[in-house]
């Protein structure tokens, strides 16, 4: 198969249902039926340069962005296929309840633009989630709901900045950042 070929209708419908099902049971907080859309589960969350391998790491992953927005969910905006994936356009929505890595809880809500990629092998089994979206947006809108002008929130608006500080020293992840150019056809 070559980067040209697009799979048989009845392949992509299949992924279709599967990536739906995926979408389905996250926001319905079922990740034991959400780990099963995987053989292997593997997030890539490029925003972050973050990778969660595994079904621990992937379940730490759902862990933490729960505390953080318990109410997290989407709303579609597209889905396509491509000779290997199923890309989704989506709105992701919350409120900031918990902590967020090293950002403390702002109460705050955010919808931000998202895409994920589902990227399928050669046996048509989902082999990652690769999610892209702006982190400024979502950062912006997590500290836009504070009243800046209330010096009450100073000290909370200070532990942000820290939070983000703290966030914005961390390594990427190899595997994210050690690519190699694919050969294409002309």
């Amino acid at each position: 198969m070559s980067e040209f070929d697009i799979p048989a209708p009845e392949v992509l419908a299949a992924r279709q249902r599967l990536v739906l099902d995926h979408f389905r049971d996250e926001v319905a907080q079922d990740w034991d039926a959400t780990l099963s859309t995987f053989p292997h589960p593997h997030y890539e969350v490029i925003a972050t340069m973050t990778v969660h391998d595994g079904g621990a790491a992937v379940r730490g992953y759902y862990h933490d962005t729960r505390v953080a927005f318990p109410d997290q969910h989407h709303e579609l905006i597209a889905l396509r296929h491509s000779a290997d994936a199923v890309v989704v356009e989506f709105w992701l929505l919350g409120t900031h309840l918990g902590p967020f890595g090293a950002i403390p809880a702002t109460g705050s809500r955010f919808r931000v633009r998202m895409t994920a990629y589902f990227v399928f092998d050669a046996e048509e089994k989902l082999v990652c989630e690769r999610i892209y979206f702006d982190t400024l947006s979502m950062l912006k809108q997590l500290i836009g709901g504070v009243d800046k002008k209330n010096p009450k929130n100073w000290p909370l608006l200070l532990r942000v900045a820290r939070g983000f500080l703290a966030m914005s020293g961390a390594e990427p992840d190899r595997r994210l950042t050690a690519t190699t150019e694919p050969v294409l056809q002309v």
